[in-house]
C-alpha cells in the first residue's frame, strides 16, 4: 500500500481499499486493520518520517533511492520511532523484517544499504526503545 501510495500519492482509504480487494489475505481482519494502522500513520508522518532517513543515509536524497527501498525504510522508521502501537516492537526485530522484505522485493544489493540506514536510526533510539 504504501509503494502504491508513493508513485501515485493517491488517496490512502482507496488505496487500502483495493489493496484489500485484490489480496488473498483479505479475510484477516486484525491483520488488516494493523496494516491500514500501520500505513495510515506512516503516510501521515511521512515528512518527518523523511527527515529522519535522510539525517541517516549520507549522500543519498529520499528522491533518487529506489521506490521499494524508500518506502521499506519509511515502513521501519516509522515502526521503530512510533509511540502509538499498544506492543512496541523491538527494533531489532522491525530491521529484521525490513531486511527480509528487501530481500524479498528489493534485492540482495539493497540489504546492507537498508541495514546502515536502519541501524543508524536504532542507535539514536532512546534507551528503552533501542
Amino acid at each position: 500500500m504504501l509503494f502504491q501510495w508513493d508513485v501515485n500519492r493517491g488517496d490512502p482509504e482507496t488505496i487500502s481499499q483495493l489493496y484489500w480487494t485484490n489480496t488473498r489475505r483479505s479475510e484477516d481482519q486484525e491483520l488488516q486493520d494493523s496494516a491500514n494502522r500501520l500505513f495510515g500513520e506512516t503516510v501521515i508522518h511521512v515528512k518527518e518520517i523523511d527527515e529522519t532517513v535522510k539525517k541517516h543515509s549520507a549522500n543519498w536524497r529520499i528522491e533518487r533511492m529506489a521506490a521499494v527501498d524508500r518506502n521499506i525504510l519509511r515502513l521501519a522508521v516509522y515502526e521503530m520511532t512510533s509511540r502509538l502501537w499498544p506492543e512496541l516492537t523491538p527494533p531489532v526485530v522491525v530491521i529484521d523484517e525490513a531486511l527480509d522484505i528487501a530481500r524479498r522485493y528489493s534485492g540482495e544489493a539493497a540489504v546492507p544499504f537498508i541495514n546502515g540506514i536502519l541501524d543508524s536510526v536504532r542507535k539514536e533510539l532512546p534507551g528503552e526503545m533501542a
